[in-house]
């Protein structure tokens, strides 16, 4: 199993993950899975937030937004490593975030990759069983990083 993982940083902020970060937070999720490509774009609150008022009818930014790969039928299993699609990141809004919720920055980041790549699965929290269930998967992920629980209070 690989997983490519292409990203785009056009944020203004510095020190933001890379590739590498992203590989080692992402790997573990798809580790019983074929090869795989995602491409990640960190980006500032303009951006994020006409992503989420023309996608998501919320006019507001956002920390982080997935896009499925949307392949037509005839190439499905057919492309290797297979792209699943495009995570969104909003640099500033997770950097606010974390320091709200007082947790270190990189764990804040490794939980919102982690979350993105799983709708990028299939994974939604669209009802309370649904998100108790996507919860329970990043949390055990986020644990073999050696990250804390993000939903404990």
């Amino acid at each position: 199993m690989t997983i490519e993982i292409d990203v785009e940083d056009v944020s203004s902020t510095s020190g933001n993950p890379g590739a590498m970060q992203f590989q080692g937070w992402l790997t573990p999720v798809l580790r019983k899975g074929g090869n795989a490509s995602v491409a990640i774009r960190i980006v500032d609150e303009v951006e994020m937030q006409a992503l989420n008022a023309q996608y998501r009818d919320k006019d507001k930014p956002t920390n982080v937004l997935s896009f499925p790969a949307d392949l037509p039928a005839a190439l499905a299993g057919q492309i290797d490593p297979e792209p699943l699609g495009d995570i969104v990141l909003c640099a500033p809004v997770v950097r606010a975030e974390a320091e709200a919720q007082e947790k270190p920055l990189e764990d804040h980041w490794a939980h919102l990759s982690i979350h993105g790549l799983l709708h990028l699965l299939g994974h939604d929290h669209q009802d309370d069983d649904e998100a108790e269930a996507m919860e329970a998967l990043e949390i055990g992920y986020l644990a073999e990083l050696g990250i804390a629980d993000p939903y404990r209070t």
